[in-house]
């Protein structure tokens, strides 16, 4: 499996809020939702989005992923003030702090302030990051601007009008649909910026670089050390070691933790009936004990702790 694909395996959508805005001028959101990552497209019109990591005007077409949980404010570039708030769990609140989610709804998945606005957009949501897989996040900036052709506007419009059709089975489709557009938009950001993207996925050019991470991502469960890794690469520890850290900015066993772990996080998710020791003996761990010492040391909470926190999806209104 190629190091693309190691990382596009990661999205996982579960229920994820996604829908159609139908926005009228003037029109400004405050969108403070703590979610791991929203997708927009704007189908029609235009959208401006600012934040603390910077701004960007959207045009018909365009894709933004922004990345959690800092808030922002998605407008028509007016400089108005927003009237409405998104808070956790999608709830939609006016500038007094009145729920108006229901009356701004206007049919299946339709939600805006104008049923007729010129301004549309889909809007996906994923939560949590386990959602989207932390190799996934980890490789996107924290806003992402993709110019309109760069997805397949096949996919936008299939999600758009699966989003408002009401049909059986909806919500795992909007899921799998919204999952294949993130796919696309990460792997067309990626193509389209070489030099921002992780060094896992740039470091090809090294043939002994490019091996070593291969072995370390079609066989994190093997007991590796340093040499056995250079061995594997026919090269001497020194060599290998040298030429890693040239290209990664870390030492061979150092990114085979981080890999292991990171791995570990999305496991935990996507198979909630796998016990400790399994996820362990997946990782490279002999022990469901020392896996736990190391995923506590990683992320600062343990893997049951991580487990049951990345369940607890917050109830969305509507």
């Amino acid at each position: 499996m190629d190091p693309l694909a190691h990382l596009l395996d990661g999205p996982r959508a579960r229920g994820a809020c996604t829908l159609r805005a139908v926005m009228g001028s003037p029109w400004a959101i405050d969108v403070r939702d703590n979610a791991a990552l929203s997708l927009v497209v704007v189908t029609s019109g235009r959208a401006h989005v600012s934040g603390p990591h910077g701004e960007a005007d959207l045009a018909t077409g365009d894709l933004l992923l922004i990345r959690g949980p800092d808030p922002y404010v998605v407008s028509d570039g007016g400089g108005h003030t927003p009237d409405i708030t998104i808070l956790p769990g999608q709830r939609c609140v006016s500038g007094d702090g009145r729920e108006v989610h229901l009356t701004m709804s206007h049919g299946v998945g339709i939600w805006g302030n104008d049923p007729d606005g010129e301004d549309t957009m889909i809007v996906g949501t994923y939560e949590d990051d386990s959602e989207v897989g932390r190799l996934a996040l980890a490789a996107l900036p924290t806003m992402a601007v993709l110019p309109g052709g760069r997805v397949d506007p096949v996919l936008v419009d299939l999600l758009s009008r699966e989003i408002a059709s009401g049909r059986p089975a909806q919500a795992s489709l909007n899921d799998r649909l919204l999952d294949s557009l993130l796919v696309m938009a990460v792997r067309a950001w990626i193509e389209d910026h070489p030099r921002a993207a992780p060094n896992w996925l740039t470091a090809q050019s090294d043939p002994v670089v490019a091996r070593a991470l291969e072995e370390i991502h079609e066989h994190p469960a093997h007991p590796w050390t340093l040499e056995a890794l250079a061995r594997a690469c026919a090269v001497s520890r020194a060599t290998l070691a040298a030429r890693f850290q040239k290209a990664m900015a870390v030492p061979p066993m150092t990114y085979l933790r981080t890999w292991r772990l990171s791995m570990a996080c999305d496991l935990l998710v996507a198979e909630p009936a796998l016990g400790l020791e399994s996820v362990a003996a997946r990782v490279g761990y002999g022990s469901a004990f020392a896996f736990s010492t190391a995923f506590r040391k990683h992320t600062g909470v343990s893997p049951s702790q991580y487990r049951a926190r990345s369940a607890a999806v917050p109830a969305r209104v509507g």
